[in-house]
């Protein structure tokens, strides 16, 4: 048995009572480490917590080379732990489907979401967000502008959109930093920037930040730590509006 088992936004309080117990049950307990980060908790916090090894995928562990957890899923219950909900992103779905294809049978412990917790923190409804998309670090000669692309067309749909920010080895991106990028990529199409962002830090903490305001507002504001998320807002609704003048200090 293969479960996928979510451990939610923040730290080590935010898995189920059901994740906990396939956990205990479990022979061996991988975190896939690349996609999210729990930054309330180390790994060795974990470790204690469970009573149990984490052993810490990359990404070319889980996509390229998922041989180990395959194998040792074949003989007895294994635990893929992921940030958030597990089946948000394509590469779990994938290593799930190979799994099935070796007779492996799978299951799914869900978890509080990115994608559910923005629109309680942020007071958008979640049937008005369109396509989401990720700003990367540039490299050297390599700057995306795909994410300006998909913002600009959700805006044109009247949708907001969730802009995910690149997570490195021990380098987070910042709300501020993402705004600068996507003003470099709004000045390389020629566009205007979009009127309206909201910034949000550590989702699931105890003390999450939230900030709506344009492009300057956020750029020069102190989100604290990671980790950070954006979103580019469409039209307005009246009770989202008044949800961000409440709860993320907007102001016209």
């Amino acid at each position: 048995m293969l479960s996928f088992v979510g451990l939610g936004l923040y730290d080590g309080e935010d898995i189920s009572l059901k994740g906990l117990r396939k956990i205990q049950e479990a022979d061996h307990i991988f975190l896939e480490g690349y996609t999210s980060r729990l930054m309330g908790i180390k790994i060795c916090e974990m470790e204690d917590q469970y009573g149990k090894t984490v052993t810490v995928l990359g990404r070319e562990d889980v996509e390229q080379h998922p041989d180990t957890v395959l194998e040792y899923a074949k003989e007895g219950p294994v635990v893929f732990l992921t940030g958030g909900d597990p089946m948000v992103s394509t590469t779990h779905a994938d290593l799930r489907i190979r799994a099935a294809e070796r007779g492996i049978k799978t299951e799914i412990i869900h978890s509080s979401s990115i994608i559910s917790a923005v629109c309680g923190l942020s007071g958008l409804q979640n049937y008005r967000f369109g396509k989401s998309c990720s700003v990367p670090f540039p490299a050297e000669n390599w700057f995306p502008l795909t994410p300006f692309d998909t913002i600009s067309e959700n805006l044109g749909l009247n949708l907001h959109t969730l802009v995910y920010l690149d997570i490195q080895p021990e380098k987070y991106m910042s709300v501020s930093e993402a705004i600068g990028l996507i003003s470099v990529m709004a000045q390389k199409k020629n566009e205007q920037l979009p009127e309206l962002f909201i910034g949000i830090a550590r989702a699931g903490s105890e003390s999450p930040t939230v900030i709506a305001g344009n492009a300057e507002t956020l750029a020069n504001a102190d989100f604290g730590p990671p980790l950070h998320v954006l979103i580019v807002p469409a039209e307005l609704h009246p009770i989202e509006e008044d949800y961000i003048r409440t709860f993320a200090g907007y102001h016209d």
